[in-house]
């Protein structure tokens, strides 16, 4: 975590680097997370420190301890269940609000497609897939609806990264599988109804569940 941005807010700065750590993967669910050996990690003061703790925590990537000690969240069956129902409400809504927009313009979809055909990492693949639904979203022209969603963003990309790095070791798999799914929802996009835009949206997230090892879905 060695900050490279020094006209960065110290806050803001320790909030993206272990943001970033947390979501790729590299602090793993469980770890402590010590005010004084992140700040020296970081070179700042324990003060920004505990502010990005509090600020990852209200993103659901923190949690502490009645002890007041904090640690990265560790992913529970109960975090991907609400997640998954509160996916399977917003997405398919939103695809079939955003289905007529969308069908005169898909070329903001069709650029994230062609950046995440070129991605070198499991964490950009995450992203960028993140971003192809936020998109989509976007377009549906509810803000209380992108609101929502924008409110679960961090915790989506979490459990979206530990299940690109558990269904595959090779990158390549899960970027093509991911363009591949995603080509399929533009050409839907393009070619149905807001109803059937809906319902491949539905089902698009259902595979959300079908990528958990069985053992992560059952308390």
């Amino acid at each position: 975590m060695n900050p490279n941005a020094s006209s960065q807010p110290r806050s803001d700065l320790a909030f993206s680097s272990l943001r970033s750590h947390i979501i790729d993967g590299l602090l793993e669910p469980g770890t402590l997370l010590a005010e004084a050996a992140v700040a020296r990690e970081l070179g700042v003061s324990r003060v920004p420190v505990r502010e990005a703790l509090f600020h990852l925590e209200s993103e659901g990537l923190v949690e502490f301890s009645e002890s007041g000690r904090a640690y990265v969240k560790e992913l529970s069956p109960q975090d991907f269940e609400e997640l998954f129902i509160l996916r399977q409400t917003l997405e398919p809504a939103a695809a079939r609000l955003s289905a007529p927009k969308l069908k005169a313009d898909v070329s903001a979809l069709e650029r994230n497609i062609q950046a995440t055909r070129k991605a070198k990492s499991l964490a950009e693949v995450t992203r960028l897939d993140l971003d192809f639904h936020e998109l989509i979203v976007e377009a549906s022209g509810n803000s209380r609806l992108l609101k929502l969603w924008r409110s679960l963003r961090s915790e989506l990309e979490l459990w979206l990264g530990h299940l690109h790095r558990s269904h595959r070791e090779n990158r390549l798999d899960t970027r093509d599988e991911t363009v591949g799914a995603h080509e399929e929802i533009v050409r839907c996009f393009q070619t149905a109804s807001p109803v059937a835009c809906e319902r491949m949206m539905r089902q698009h997230t259902l595979g959300w569940r079908e990528w958990l090892p069985i053992s992560e879905v059952q308390p």
